[in-house]
């Protein structure tokens, strides 16, 4: 049962309208939403891809979403099955925020297998948004307009799989006709799930073939650094904590943070092709200049 203090609606031209929606063509009159309104106003980037998504494409938009809610990010999605649900619950699970935008009103769930998103959206500081009234069902013809919300509120769009005949193409078209940043992930040419993709590639959106890549989008886009938290639990932080404090071998860290020895060396590997650590002639993993320099800037940048 959802109260009613949780629900609000906002009109065109009140100052708690999203600012990123005036940039339609025709703005939307109303807006309906659960959860808090502020977070319509905040920088975000819209995770989209297939509803039948392959477990490729499940992997990348977890990975994106993930890295959406390190950079301090709102994920934006549609909520549906497949990649919109992936990449929206592995925001929630990094500890971010998510805006879900549903096709149907805002107090009812569709699809119910998004239930646990929708719920969670709201509770963790994020909302559940709809340009439909209370209790409307979900309708065909409503996807269509949602989209324009998913491509209009957030700054870049993220694509993930799509066919070439899909509602996730024609959410990538609006937010290029509005002039949004888009990205897109790169797949196989015999796949007709990444045939879209590899279209918008070619037609000049930006290529993410690596976490690295979106890392580097983001952080040209929205001038904003991925962190790991250790509040957050991730064994990344950790990792890099402890070489900070003392440069080690892969089997003393991986004795340290009680993880397995592959594990670690998957993730020194991975850091290493960042910049961020350095093997040393005796085999021990040392944090490189770039990355202490980056900590310094994070460190001098939350105490202003």
């Amino acid at each position: 049962m959802i109260a009613v203090a949780d629900m609000w609606d906002v009109e065109r031209g009140n100052e708690n309208y999203p600012p990123n929606l005036l940039d339609l063509q025709d703005p939307p009159k109303r807006i309906y939403g659960r959860g808090d309104i502020e977070v319509l106003r905040l920088p975000s980037i819209s995770v989209i891809g297939a509803r039948r998504a392959t477990p490729y494409g499940l992997a990348v938009a977890e990975m994106a979403g993930r890295i959406a809610a390190e950079s301090d990010l709102v994920l934006v999605s549609g909520g549906a099955r497949g990649c919109d649900s992936a990449a929206a619950r592995a925001a929630l699970d990094a500890g971010g925020k998510t805006i879900v935008v549903s096709g149907c009103g805002a107090d009812l769930v569709y699809p119910k297998s998004s239930a646990d998103i929708f719920s969670r959206a709201v509770l963790k500081g994020g909302a559940v948004i709809s340009l439909d009234d209370w209790g409307t069902p979900p309708r065909r013809y409503a996807f269509p307009r949602r989209n324009r919300l998913i491509a209009a509120l957030s700054e870049a769009t993220m694509i993930v799989e799509a066919g070439l005949k899909s509602g996730t193409m024609s959410t990538a078209s609006i937010a290029m006709d509005l002039g949004r940043r888009l990205y897109a992930v790169p797949g196989s040419i015999f796949a007709p799930e990444s045939a879209g993709a590899n279209r918008l590639i070619a037609d000049g959106a930006s290529i993410i073939a690596s976490e690295t890549d979106l890392e580097a989008c983001i952080t040209l886009d929205f001038n904003r650094l991925r962190l790991f938290e250790e509040s957050r639990g991730r064994s990344c932080g950790r990792l890099m904590s402890a070489i900070v404090a003392s440069p080690m071998r892969p089997d003393e860290l991986a004795h340290r943070m009680e993880e397995g020895v592959i594990d670690v060396l998957r993730t020194l590997s991975d850091y290493e092709a960042k910049g961020w650590v350095t093997r040393l002639r005796d085999g021990r993993y040392a944090a490189s200049k770039e990355f202490l320099m980056l900590r310094d800037r994070m460190e001098e940048s939350d105490g202003s």
